[in-house]
This record gives structure tokens, sequence and C-alpha cells, in this order.
């Protein structure tokens, strides 16, 4: 069976990526003053934060239209028998919902989408190990079955660095953002399926070292070979920084860095960091 894997810009894989990975990436947009741009095609990271800097209004961002999403997916059907779908968490976005009903839709051509429920590294792994599977020529059902098993597996938390950012996209009551601020308070997001507060640090790098207290505990569970990614919006140097005192503390682990899209920098904001981490494959879970 010819099986073709599809995911959203979210998964920030780059082109190099992509072209290896032969696979085919469904872009999301994000509106802000009358402008719309989508993501990974038409704004850079850096250009995105450069834009919003400051702003009193923050982006909305927009999962790919119904027609594109078709247009896609007719074009796979002509040399496919089957496509995957990962797509970033269902509860942050509906571009799994719009996949999910587009099953049925065409003839000899099975659509299987997949709610990763996280987004960015999680969402890449996820692709990555589908693609393996594929060439291995697994069925779409026990590659839907691996994948599950690899997304109860994975974990993911963000640093927010403004509480005001946090404000101005309703996360957070205006009072509570001054006051947090004003004590330095740097909120920790978890994320499965929503995007949720778990606990508040004061200090961002004490902030950090409780992040790799929490991936600590996580990894602790499983003895398989693990992948992390370390997020960044606009904050490289100290993304590099934190990545050479985990690879010393964690040697057996494979980490790497990516930087924050437009898409979740709208959500969480610039100068905001995180890990997101699983199993490297389904095998031995």
């Amino acid at each position: 069976m010819n099986i073709a894997v599809v995911t959203d810009s979210v998964a920030y894989l780059t082109k190099d990526e992509i072209e290896a990975l032969n696979i085919y990436v469904l872009p999301l947009s994000i509106a802000f003053k009358d402008k719309t741009y989508m993501e990974g095609e038409e704004i850079t990271p850096s250009e995105f934060y450069d834009l919003v800097r400051g702003a009193k209004e923050l982006p909305k961002s927009s999962q790919p239209s119904v027609g594109q999403t078709m247009a896609l997916f007719e074009k796979l059907s002509k040399d496919y028998d089957a496509v995957i779908s990962i797509h970033l968490s269902s509860e942050i976005s509906g571009t799994y919902q719009t996949v999910a009903s587009l099953n049925g839709e065409f003839d000899n051509f099975t659509v299987y989408a997949v709610d990763s429920r996280r987004a960015c590294g999680a969402q890449a792994q996820l692709v990555k190990e589908a693609v393996r599977l594929a060439r291995e020529n697994v069925s779409p059902e026990n590659i839907i079955e691996k994948l599950n098993m690899m997304i109860a597996a994975q974990n993911a938390f963000f640093l927010v660095d403004d509480l005001m950012h946090l404000q101005k996209g309703g996360r957070l009551s205006t009072g509570s953002a001054v006051i947090g601020s004003m004590l330095n308070i740097k909120p920790i997001l978890t994320i499965d399926g929503k995007i949720v507060p778990t606990e508040k640090i004061r200090t961002f790098k004490k902030g950090i070292s409780r992040i790799t207290e929490l991936f600590q505990d996580h990894v602790n569970q499983y003895d398989v070979p693990f992948t992390a990614t370390i997020h960044h919006a606009n904050r490289l140097d100290v993304a590099q920084e934190w990545k050479e005192e985990l690879e010393k503390q964690f040697p057996k682990v494979t980490f790497n860095i990516v930087e924050f899209g437009a898409v979740i920098g709208t959500h969480l904001g610039e100068k905001s960091m995180g890990m997101i981490f699983g199993p490297t494959t389904s095998e031995k879970l």
C-alpha cells in the first residue's frame, strides 16, 4: 500500500526535513492588521516577532481552509492509496476536524486523521515515525496504533516570559497579569489537548530548572530512546545554553532546538521557551 504522510506547519519541520521525509504540509495562517500570512511560507519566525512586538492586539491564527485541504488530498489520491494526516491538538485548532471530515470523500483513497494532542516537536516526532513505518510497509491501522502509543508517552512544558501577552490573549485577567509581572512570576504551561497552567515559578531561570526536573521525572518512567525538542521564541542563546546543560545531564537523550513559528508564538509570546519530549520511535513501547 502506498501511504502519503501529511502534517501542518505547526510541526515546524525544516524544508530539508520535509524534502527528505517526502511529506506534505498544510500551512496555518495568522492575520494581523488586515494582512494574512501563511506560516512558514510568507513569514519567518523572526519577521513575525518583529511585526507584533509591542502591539496592543495579538494576531489571530486560522487553520487551512477546507478547499485547500481538499485540493491537496485530491492530488494525493492520484498517486497514493491512503494518507496519514497528523495535526496539532484538536483543542487548539480545527485542522484535525477538517481532515477527519474528509474521510470517505474520495474513491479508493482513505484519510486517516491523527490528533497529536500537542504540537511542535511532539507532532514532528509522530510525522517522522509515520514515515518510517510507512516505508516498512506497515498498515495504516497499525501505524495509527503505534502513533497513539507514542502520544501517550509524550509530554510538554512551556515557560511564558510576558504575562501581559497572556492577558492580551484572554488567558489571564489584567489584574493577575500586572501583579504577576511585578512579582516576576513565570507560569509553566503544559499541553495535553489544551494549553493549561501547571505551576507558577519566580524568575525565568528557576522555571527552566523546574522544567528540567519535570523532564527527568518523565524520562525515568521509560527505558527507551528519547528525543526532546527545545523550543524558543527569539531566544536562541538561552536555548543553546540549556541544550548544552541537558546533554551533559542526559547523555542518552537526543536534543534539538527549534524556534516557535507565528502560530504558537501568537499563543505564548516572544521570549517564551519550552521543551517537548517523548520516545524517539514506537519500538519497545
